[in-house]
This record gives structure tokens, C-alpha cells and sequence, in this order.
């Protein structure tokens, strides 16, 4: 992982034209070739970012008379022929880290075990319903389960114990992630809980993601206890 920061200004060049006028900023270059521009705010989401497959290019910056203006231009470009433009002024920092082979997220038992089984029994979500992979990696982490539906369109599934608004916040970004990804797109998102809140279920389905109640015992096969009277 490289970490540069600098005083920068940034264009995006593509489908939208985007432009951020120069200031001191933290730029992320990782090992699957993704770059990201962070400011020092707005939490864990970046100003604007390219996600691979993509190149990097860095190059001086000469002016009229073919001289040495110091500054240096990155070019971040995608198969799609869409452009990062990063004009970089100064240099503050520039480090670099080889980091290895990230062991992934370890939920708690329970969460984990759910994961499990509801990639043992895809079917949960719908007739016809295939796993595609647990753990799909996206840039910004790992969807718990990728899969199909019954038309062969592809759906991503989040699953927690207690479903939560920060879980509805989780799929968003990893839909908005994987539908750029045109061999995936369009992707579809489930919400799958023990339990999920009700203002969690509300933002979820303002945002076209569907919601499942899972019932754990029954997915490990067990009696539920519940009376009954036959």
C-alpha cells in the first residue's frame, strides 16, 4: 500500500466530469491497483477513487519552454477509458507498505455460522437461487454473499444477527461497488437478519434493497420449541 499526501487538485474525466480544486490531501494507492482521494473528514468514503482493473501513470509536468514546473500529473485510467486526473503541486509524505494477505473480518460465532448456512441453503432467498462465492472482494472489503437469482441476475447479501441501519449503510456501498462492475451489474441487494430494525428495514427498502428474516434454528435443522398441536 502506498499512502502520498500532498497538495493536490483532482478531475475526473468520464461518463461525469468532476473537479476538485487543489489542497492538501491523502492519496491511497492499493496493492489490486485502486486509488483514492481522501480529505481529512467525511469518514471512511473518499473525495473520489478508480477501482481495478486500472493503470497508473505518473509523469513531470513540463511548462511552455519544456522545463521542469515540479509538479508531477497522475493518470488513473479504467478499461472503460474513464480518467482520474491527480495534479499534484507538493509533496508532503510518501511512504509505502507491503501489508500481505488481509485474514478478512471475523464476525462472532453466531454471525459467522449464519453466514455459513445461509451459503449451504442459497435457496432461503428464493427458488432457483445459486451462490456465486462467500466473501466476495470488492475494494472497500469483502460482500458476505454473492450469488444469483432465478433470472441469472446477480445478488449481493449482507447478513447480521440484529440488522441495524450501519448494515443497510454496508450493502449500499458494496452495491454501488460491484454494480460498476459490468460483468456483475445490474446487482441487486438483500438485507438478511435474525432480527432487523425497523428503521433499518425502512432505509433499506427506500433504497431497493430487499429484507429477510432468517430464522437460525430452523436453518441448522432444530425444533423451535414452539408448542404445537399436532
Amino acid at each position: 500500500m502506498r499512502l502520498v499526501i500532498a497538495e493536490c487538485s483532482v478531475d475526473y474525466v468520464g461518463r461525469l466530469n468532476a473537479h476538485l480544486p487543489k489542497a492538501p490531501r491523502l492519496l491511497l494507492v492499493k496493492a489490486d491497483g485502486s486509488v483514492s482521494v481522501h480529505a481529512d473528514d467525511r469518514a471512511y468514503k473518499p473525495l473520489n477513487w478508480m477501482t481495478p482493473p486500472c493503470t497508473l501513470s505518473e509523469k513531470d509536468i513540463l511548462d511552455e519552454a519544456g522545463e521542469d514546473t515540479g509538479e508531477k500529473l497522475w493518470v488513473v485510467e479504467n478499461k472503460k477509458g474513464e480518467q482520474l486526473r491527480i495534479t499534484i503541486t507538493s509533496v508532503i509524505s510518501d511512504v509505502s507498505h507491503e501489508l500481505g494477505a488481509d485474514p478478512g473480518l471475523e464476525k462472532d460465532g453466531v454471525e459467522a455460522h449464519l453466514q455459513q448456512l445461509l451459503a449451504d441453503q442459497f435457496s432461503t432467498f428464493g427458488d432457483g437461487y445459486t451462490l456465486i462465492r462467500r466473501e466476495y472482494p470488492t475494494a472497500i472489503g469483502p460482500v458476505d454473499l454473492l450469488g444469483r437469482d432465478d433470472t441469472g441476475a446477480t445478488v449481493a447479501v449482507e447478513v447480521k444477527r440484529r440488522g441495524g441501519i450501519d448494515g443497510v449503510e454496508q450493502l449500499s456501498r458494496y452495491l454501488e461497488m460491484l454494480n460498476r462492475d459490468e460483468l456483475l451489474a445490474p446487482v441487486a441487494g438483500i438485507f438478511a437478519a435474525q432480527e432487523i430494525k425497523p428503521q433499518a428495514r425502512t432505509l433499506a427498502e427506500d433504497r431497493g434493497i430487499r429484507c429477510v428474516t432468517v430464522d437460525y434454528d430452523a436453518l441448522r435443522g432444530l425444533d423451535s420449541g414452539e408448542l404445537r398441536l399436532f
